[in-house]
């Protein structure tokens, strides 16, 4: 479950995608399915199309589609929407605040404000 700053992240990514598939008049099948899933292991973030003579709704597609791919819902615009999926052995979105830690360095005889310290300066 994506929290409200994780998802808003992934609507900052989406907001500069191209939609990569699109769900044509056979709506969603299996192979689309399939194809979907390749693509989310790839990118972990995809933008999809739907079509106008698919006559689907957006939300109730990307919620079946979400549900069928255990993939987490971003956003719908329009007949867009976007979906992302983590890839556990080769992740390429890491979210703010999740980077890995860094050591501390102790530098000596320095202030935290930069200066020299006193005993420094004897």
């Amino acid at each position: 479950m994506l929290k409200g700053k994780q998802r808003a992240y992934l609507r900052s990514i989406a907001n500069t995608l191209k939609p990569t598939t699109q769900i044509g008049k056979d709506g969603v099948t299996g192979s689309f399915l399939e194809q979907l899933d390749g693509m989310l292991r790839t990118r972990e973030i995809v933008k999809v199309t739907i079509l106008e003579n698919a006559a689907l709704d957006t939300k109730e597609t990307a919620n079946a589609v979400c549900e069928a791919l255990r993939a987490e819902f971003v956003q719908a615009i329009g007949s867009k929407f976007t979906i992302y999926k983590k890839n556990m052995e080769e992740p390429k979105i890491i979210f703010p605040g999740h980077e890995q830690a860094k050591a501390k360095v102790k530098v000596e005889n320095v202030t935290k404000k930069g200066k020299p310290t006193k005993k420094s300066r004897r």
